[in-house]
């Protein structure tokens, strides 16, 4: 069943179309990769799906919910969330407090408290400096912050924007060790990221996305294996 569904979906900045009515979809329990070169429109796209950006036209569809005019803050509440492109934490706040403002939909405190204890066994690194500001974190840390941030609103679906950006290699790997884990634990997963390989690696299904069209889809290892995928973004 397609948990989000976007279709003819329409941007403009200005006279400039960004987004030339593309179409999708996520399954629940489903990793979805979307990739595409710098300026492909891949941020466009996710911030028009969770109403940062207005949309020309088409239709977002979330669970079968008519989302395209949702505000965004109703759309967390739904349960989509988005880790931003850059990561966005909030720099002079600390990890608790960054970790509070992703829980700012939960009313129940004995259900943040245990959610805190999860985030924090899930990630030692953000126990130990819970109480560090943000900003002095490393790239690496912030990317983990980032992405705890957004499961303490208990997302559906997680959308991740560029989460690699920056990050050593190790640092790289490290992070989509954690995506395979939140998957595994029931998290479906839209992941929009520039480092193909990786990308494909671990879709399910996957889309690639050029000068706002979608060109390719399929698994993602049959977009590994794609001739035209392999030359533009795998270096083959």
């Amino acid at each position: 069943m397609a948990m989000l569904e976007v279709k003819n979906l329409e941007v403009y900045y200005g006279v400039i179309c960004a987004l030339k009515g593309i179409s999708f979809e996520v399954n629940e329990g489903e990793i979805v990769s979307l990739i595409g070169a710098n300026g492909a429109g891949k941020t466009t796209m996710m911030q028009s799906v969770v109403g940062i950006i207005p949309k020309k036209s088409g239709t977002v569809l979330f669970n079968g919910q008519n989302i395209t005019k949702t505000p965004c803050h109703k759309i967390v509440q739904l349960g989509m969330t988005q880790v931003p492109e850059g990561r966005r934490i909030f720099q002079e706040l600390s990890v608790y407090e960054n970790l509070m403002m992703g829980a700012y939909t939960v009313r129940d405190q004995q259900r943040f408290k245990a959610d805190l204890e999860s985030i924090y066994e899930r990630f030692p690194r953000l126990a130990e400096r819970r109480n560090q500001v943000a900003g002095t974190l490393s790239g690496g840390e912030q990317q983990m912050l980032a992405m705890s941030r957004a499961l303490m609103s208990h997302p559906k679906l997680l959308m991740l924007d560029e989460p690699s950006m920056g990050l050593a290699p190790i640092l790289v790997d490290q992070i989509f060790e954690i995506i395979k884990e939140l998957h595994a634990s029931g998290t479906t997963i839209l992941l929009v990221e520039q480092n193909a390989s990786k990308a494909l690696q671990i879709a399910d299904r996957a889309y690639v996305l050029e000068n706002g069209v979608i060109t390719l889809s399929g698994t993602g290892a049959e977009l590994a294996q794609s001739d035209d995928v392999r030359k533009a973004y795998l270096g083959g």
